[in-house]
């Protein structure tokens, strides 16, 4: 399943927040130098869910702020249901 996401690095931590339209809004401490800020985002969003971080990748948005993120084994209403989605 997909997951899409807007991305705001260099905040003063990582947190997943609200949904906006449909999308999940996050941020994360690092900045988004050499793939840091996507790569903190996977492990915030594997940790929230439950799963490996290996098991959540970038799908599309590698250099702007709307992500796309893929997660491995688990469907859309398990997704929605760990994140508290709408």
């Amino acid at each position: 399943m997909t997951l899409s996401v807007w991305l705001r690095p260099r905040a003063g931590r990582d947190a997943l927040e609200g949904w906006r339209d449909g999308v999940r809004q996050a941020r994360v401490a690092v900045p988004p130098v050499d793939g840091k800020a996507n790569r903190a985002l996977c492990r915030l969003v594997a940790g929230a869910l439950g799963v490996a971080p290996s098991r959540v990748t970038l799908e599309r948005g590698d250099r702007g702020r709307e992500k796309v993120l893929r997660v491995l084994g688990m469907d859309d209403s398990g997704v929605r249901e760990r994140l508290g989605g709408p």
